[in-house]
C-alpha cells in the first residue's frame, strides 16, 4: 500500500533509477574554475551583497541593456550573455536562437504529457519528479549552448481552465485553484531543486492574469469583480509564489478591468507581497509594443516602457533579438523623467538576483553547474514519462469491456486517425522516438495475438477535370510541388484525408508519408511536412463540394482575417506545367475526387470478428485549438464521429480512446460505447501507457481536472469571466455535466466509510482533519483519488455549490483498507467581503463531502465554524463602485492608467449594494464620476433597478474618461435596511460614492 502526500513537498524521494540519472551530469569533471576577482563572484557573501556589488559596477547603459530579453555579455566583468525564456510546459520545448533573429530551436529531450494531462494525474509528488527532470534537462541543454537554452524557464501555466473552449486549454492544469496551485508548486519545486540558495532552473508562472481567451486576446478586457479576482484567479498564482516554488510571473496579453496586464501594478502591489524572495517578472512576447499598438493605451513607447518598469516587470520580451528599440525607449523615458535610475536599478537588481541564484557568477557555476548534456532523455526520464502518461489516462466509462484479457484476446483491431501517429503541440519538444497506440498494443501482446490496424481515413485521388490529369506529389523525403501530371491513380497520386472537423482536413501524400502544405507562403503546395505545424498552420485545406463527385480545393491556412492576407486567393488552380497554385475562386480548377478506399469501410472490415475494437480519435494540436485560436465547438470531428458509430455497429466490443487536449461533447459515445478512455497528447510513451491501461497492467488512476459539459449551450460567452454570477466551473454550475470535475473510474471498486471530523465545531484559526476509511472491495489492485469538498450552507453572499479542499491519491490491493486523512485550515473557508474589502470567515455550518468526484459523494459530515457575521453595509463611508453585490450590463474599467478600478455604465445598466443600513435616511448622494460624452445621470433606487427613486445625480461631461469630478444629489425616502441600486442613464464611469 502506498499513498501520495496531500500536498507537495521539497523532499520528495525519487525512484532510485530517476535519482541515479539526475546525478550523471553532477559527477562529470567540473569546468575550469574562474578566478574570483570581485565580491559578486564570491559565493560566501550574502545574495544581496553580491547583487549590490555587481549593480554598482555596471554603467547605466549596461543596466538598460539588461532589461531586454537578450541581455548582452559584459566581458570586462566576465559576464556572459543571458537570454530569458526557455519553454518548458511539459519538457524542454523550444527556445529562440540569439544569433538567428529569433529563429526557433526545438529540443529533442523527454516529452511528458501535456499540462492538462499532468493535471489529470492529481499527483503533486509525480509533478515534482517531472519538474526535476525538466530542470535537469534544462541544465543539460544549457551546457550545450547557453546562448540558446537559457535557465529561466517559462513554465508552468497556471491560468485556470475556466472555459473548455479556450485554445490554450492544453497548457493549464485544472479549472480549480487548489489543484492548480498544488501541482504548479510541485512542478516549480522540482524545476528549482532542493538547494536553499541556488536554483537548478528558474520557473516563471504564466500568464498573470485572467488570460482565458485567444479571440482578440490583446484587446479584450477580463471583467473581474473583486470576489472573482481574490477567490479564483489570484490563488492559482499565489500558491507557487508564496511557497517559493517560482521565481516570477509573466504578464498576460489581455487587459483586466480595462488596464493592460503588461503595465499592471499588480506585479508590484500584489504578486511581490506573496513572498519575501526576489522575483524576476517578464512581459509576454510583444506585450510592450501592444501598449502603443493594438491597445493604444500609451501615446509613446517611452511612456509604455516607464509604466512597465514601474508596474514591476523587469524584462521586455519584444522585437526578437533586437534590443535597440527597448533601449531607446527606456532612455527616452529617463530623459523625460518618466523613470529614474533608481527604477532601473530596482528592475536590474531583480534580474541579477536570479542570475546569481542560478550560479552564473560563481567560479564553478554553482552546485548545478556540472550537469552536462548526458542527462537529456536518460532512460529513467523515459520511464517517468511513461508513468506520467499512465497516471494521466482517465477511464470515462466502462461497462465491463476493460481491462482486456491478454490471454483471451486473440485478435485486436486498432483503428482511427490517431492510432498510428503521435502529435506534438506548439509547446512540445520534438519526440526522440514514438510509441503509437498501435505500436504499444502490439508490443504488449508480444506476438501472442493478432493485432490489425487501419487509420480509418479515406484515401483519394484528385483528377483535374480540364486536363484529365491526376494530381501527383513528390516521392522523395522532401516531396515536391503538387502538379496535375499523372496518367493514373498510382501511389504518387494518392492522398489520405484526415478530418479535423468543421470542414478542415489535412492531406497526407501516400508517395512519401508527408503532409501537404503551402510552401513557405508561396503560391504552390508541397508534400514535405511530418505533421501540421507552425504558428501559421499552412497544411489545412477544405474540399468544397462542386457537385457530381467534383470538388474545389481550398487552402484554409488563413485562419483569421489578417490584414496582410489575401483570402480571395485561397483556391487552387492548375497553372503552367500542371503545377497547383493559389488563385481566386473564379479561376479555381475543378477536380474529380476518386475514393481509392473508404476509411469507414476499412475500419469496419478490420474490426469485424475481432475480440476487441479499439478506436483512437481526437485532435490535431495545431489545428483544433491552440494559442491564438479558441475552439468554436467541443464536438469531435464529424468524420471521426461517423467512424466510431460504424465501428460500434460492426463490433459490440468497442473501446474508444479520445486523445486530445480538452473536454469533448461525447454524448452519443457515452450512451452507446462500452468503454471510453481519455488521454492528452501524452508524449513519446503514449502507446505504451495506453496499452498498460487497456490490458490492466496499470489501473486508470487519472481524474478529470475540469468539467466536461454536454453542449456549448451550457456555457456563456468565452469573454465572460464572472464565474460566480454566470454559474461557471464545477464550483457554481447547476446543471448535470457529461463528466464532472474529479471524475475517473478504476478497475477496482472502493467502499468509503463514514467520514469522521477531528472537531465538529472550530474557529477560523483551527485546522480541520477529516478521516475516512477506504477499502478496495474489488478483485484487482487499484488507485483512488479521495476528494474532500465543502459547502457553506448559509452566507450573506453566493457561495460555491461545492469546493475542493483536500485530496489524496492512494493505492490499495484487493481487500486492503486504509484510513485517509484529509486536512485543511478553517481559514481556507474564508471568502472576500466586498463590504469591508477583507477576507471573512462567516459563522456558518459547512457540509463536508468526501467522495470519488465532485458529483460522486460517498459520505458527509457537518462542521460548525464560529466566525463572524458580516454587518449591514455602511454606505455613509466612501464605497468603491466596484464593490457591488450584483450588476447588469456594466463594464469594469481602469480608474487611472496606474491604479484603481471603476465601473463604466450605459443607459439601463445598474449596480447593486445589498443590505445597506440607511437608518433614518441619508440626505446626500456624493459620487466621483467621469464622463467623456454628453451629460447623463445616475439614479439612486431602492429595492430593485426599477424600485423607488430616491435621488438623481447629474453627471456633466468631464471631457475624458480619466477626468473625474464630484457630483451630488439630494436624497429623500431612503430609510432602514435596503438594497441600494445605482442605475445609469447615459455613458459614464463611477469610481466611488457615499450616502450621507
Amino acid at each position: 500500500m502506498s499513498s501520495a502526500p496531500p500536498h507537495p513537498t521539497r523532499r520528495t524521494v525519487l525512484a532510485a533509477a530517476l535519482a541515479a540519472s539526475l546525478t550523471v551530469g553532477l559527477t562529470a569533471p567540473p569546468a575550469l574554475a574562474r578566478q574570483t576577482t570581485h565580491p559578486f563572484q564570491n559565493p560566501a557573501l550574502p545574495l544581496q551583497a553580491r547583487v549590490d556589488d555587481l549593480l554598482g559596477r555596471l554603467t547605466l547603459d549596461e543596466k538598460i541593456a539588461m532589461l531586454h530579453q537578450y541581455q548582452p555579455g559584459i566581458p570586462r566583468l566576465g559576464i556572459k550573455p543571458f537570454k530569458t525564456g526557455t519553454e518548458a510546459l511539459h519538457g524542454i520545448a523550444w527556445s529562440t536562437d540569439r544569433n538567428a533573429n529569433g529563429a526557433v530551436r526545438t529540443a529533442q529531450g523527454t516529452v511528458f504529457p501535456q499540462s492538462v494531462g499532468l493535471g489529470s494525474t492529481w499527483n503533486p509528488a509525480l509533478l515534482e519528479q517531472v519538474g526535476t527532470v525538466v530542470g535537469t534537462e534544462a541544465r543539460g541543454y544549457n551546457a550545450v549552448d547557453s546562448d540558446v537554452w537559457g535557465l529561466q524557464l517559462w513554465a508552468p501555466v497556471v491560468n485556470l481552465l475556466r472555459d473548455p473552449r479556450w485554445g490554450r486549454n492544453e497548457e493549464g492544469y485544472s479549472e480549480d485553484a487548489l489543484l492548480t496551485g498544488m501541482l504548479s508548486t510541485a512542478y516549480g519545486h522540482g524545476i528549482q531543486g532542493d538547494h536553499s540558495q541556488y536554483l537548478r532552473a528558474a520557473p516563471v508562472l504564466k500568464h498573470y492574469m485572467a488570460n482565458n481567451n485567444e479571440i482578440r486576446r490583446d484587446t479584450t478586457s477580463s471583467n473581474l469583480p473583486p470576489r472573482v479576482k481574490h477567490e479564483y484567479d489570484e490563488p492559482a498564482f499565489k500558491a507557487a509564489i508564496s511557497a517559493d516554488a517560482a521565481t516570477g510571473v509573466m504578464s498576460a496579453y489581455n487587459l483586466v478591468n480595462g488596464r493592460p496586464m503588461t503595465a499592471h501594478f499588480d506585479h508590484n502591489d500584489v504578486v511581490r507581497k506573496w513572498t519575501d524572495k526576489t522575483l524576476f517578472n517578464v512581459t509576454d512576447a510583444g506585450g510592450p509594443n501592444n501598449l502603443t499598438g493594438s491597445q493604444k493605451y500609451y501615446a509613446t513607447q517611452a511612456e509604455a516602457s516607464a509604466a512597465i518598469i514601474k508596474a514591476g516587470l523587469d524584462s521586455f520580451t519584444v522585437d526578437d533579438t533586437n534590443s535597440a528599440k527597448t533601449i531607446a525607449a527606456v532612455k527616452q523615458a529617463l530623459e523625460q523623467k518618466l523613470l529614474t535610475e533608481a527604477d532601473i536599478d530596482r528592475a536590474v537588481g531583480h534580474i541579477l538576483a536570479i542570475r546569481t541564484r542560478l550560479g552564473e557568477f560563481d567560479p564553478d557555476g554553482g552546485p548545478y553547474g556540472r550537469i552536462t548534456k548526458d542527462v537529456i532523455n536518460a532512460p529513467a526520464h523515459r520511464a517517468l514519462a511513461r508513468r506520467a502518461a499512465v497516471e494521466g489516462t482517465v477511464l470515462l466509462k466502462n461497462d465491463g469491456a476493460l481491462p482486456l484479457d491478454a490471454a483471451k484476446t486473440g485478435k485486436v483491431a486498432v483503428v482511427g486517425p490517431l492510432s498510428q501517429t503521435l502529435y506534438t503541440d506548439w509547446y512540445s519538444g520534438g519526440l526522440p522516438y514514438k510509441v503509437t497506440p498501435l505500436d504499444g498494443i502490439r508490443a504488449r501482446l508480444g506476438g501472442k495475438g493478432t493485432v490489425t490496424g487501419t487509420e480509418g481515413v479515406d484515401r483519394i485521388a484528385l483528377k483535374d477535370v480540364a486536363s484529365g490529369k491526376y494530381v501527383v506529389a513528390g516521392a522523395d523525403a522532401d516531396g515536391d510541388a503538387l502538379k496535375a501530371a499523372g496518367d493514373e491513380a498510382g501511389p504518387t497520386a494518392q492522398f489520405d484525408v484526415f478530418d479535423w472537423g468543421q470542414g478542415v482536413v489535412t492531406l497526407r501524400s501516400v508517395a512519401n508519408g508527408k503532409t501537404v502544405g503551402r510552401y513557405n507562403w508561396g503560391s504552390t503546395v508541397v508534400n514535405d511536412q511530418e505533421q501540421p505545424n507552425g504558428w501559421f498552420v499552412q497544411q489545412m485545406f477544405t474540399l468544397e463540394d462542386a457537385g457530381d463527385g467534383r470538388v474545389l480545393l481550398r487552402y484554409a491556412g488563413y485562419e483569421k482575417a489578417y490584414d496582410w492576407a489575401d483570402p480571395a486567393t485561397t483556391y487552387l488552380k492548375v497553372g503552367d506545367g500542371g503545377v497547383l497554385e493559389l488563385a481566386r475562386k473564379e479561376n479555381a480548377s475543378t477536380f474529380a475526387k476518386e475514393v481509392i478506399s473508404s476509411g469507414v469501410d476499412s475500419a469496419v472490415n478490420a474490426v469485424r470478428g475481432a475480440d476487441a475494437a479499439v478506436v483512437v480519435v481526437g485532435s490535431m494540436p495545431f489545428i483544433n485549438g491552440r494559442e491564438d485560436h479558441d475552439r468554436t465547438t467541443m464536438a469531435l470531428a464529424e468524420g471521426q464521429s461517423e467512424l466510431i458509430r460504424a465501428v460500434r455497429e460492426a463490433n459490440p466490443n468497442t473501446v474508444v480512446i479520445v486523445e486530445n487536449s480538452y473536454p469533448t461533447t461525447l454524448n452519443w459515445e457515452q450512451e452507446n460505447v462500452p468503454a471510453i478512455l481519455w488521454t492528452s497528447h501524452a508524449g513519446a510513451e503514449t502507446g505504451n501507457a495506453l496499452a498498460a491501461v487497456l490490458f490492466g497492467d496499470a489501473d486508470p488512476s487519472g481524474r478529470l481536472p475540469q468539467t466536461w459539459y454536454r453542449s456549448e449551450d451550457d456555457l456563456p460567452s468565452i469573454l465572460d469571466y464572472d464565474i460566480i454570477k454566470r454559474d461557471r466551473t464545477y464550483l457554481y454550475y447547476k446543471g448535470t455535466p457529461l463528466y464532472p470535475f474529479g471524475h475517473g473510474l478504476s478497475y477496482a471498486t472502493f467502499e468509503y466509510g463514514r467520514p469522521v471530523v477531528s472537531d465538529r465545531s472550530v474557529s477560523g484559526r483551527d485546522t480541520v482533519t477529516v478521516s475516512v476509511d477506504v477499502t478496495n472491495t474489488g478483485k484487482v489492485a487499484g488507485q483512488e483519488v479521495v476528494q474532500l469538498y465543502t459547502r457553506q450552507r448559509t452566507s450573506r453572499n453566493k457561495q460555491p455549490l461545492r469546493q475542493l479542499r483536500a485530496f489524496r491519491k492512494i493505492s490499495l490491493g484487493p481487500g486492503q483498507k486504509t484510513t485517509v486523512r484529509l486536512t485543511f485550515k478553517a481559514a481556507d473557508l474564508a471568502h472576500w467581503d466586498v463590504t469591508r474589502n477583507k477576507w471573512v470567515v462567516e459563522s456558518a455550518v459547512h457540509d463536508l463531502m468526501v467522495g470519488a468526484s465532485s458529483a460522486d459523494i460517498r459520505g458527509r459530515a457537518a462542521l460548525t465554524v464560529n466566525g463572524e457575521k458580516i454587518p449591514p453595509r455602511d454606505l455613509s463611508r466612501r464605497t468603491r463602485a466596484i464593490d457591488f453585490d450584483d450588476y447588469e450590463g456594466v463594464e469594469l474599467v481602469d480608474e487611472s492608467k496606474t491604479r484603481g478600478d471603476a465601473v463604466g455604465g450605459s443607459s439601463g445598466d445598474w449596480i447593486k449594494f445589498a443590505d445597506a443600513a440607511l437608518g433614518n435616511g441619508p440626505r446626500t448622494f456624493t459620487a466621483k464620476v467621469a464622463n467623456a460624452g454628453a451629460e447623463g445621470s445616475i439614479q439612486i433606487r431602492i429595492g430593485s433597478p426599477t424600485g423607488r427613486l430616491v435621488g438623481t445625480a447629474k453627471v456633466a461631461s468631464t471631457g475624458d474618461v480619466y477626468a473625474y469630478t464630484t457630483t451630488t444629489a439630494a436624497l429623500t425616502g431612503a430609510t432602514g435596511r435596503q438594497d441600494v441600486y445605482l442605475v445609469f442613464d447615459g455613458d459614464m464611469r463611477i469610481s466611488a460614492f457615499s450616502l450621507k
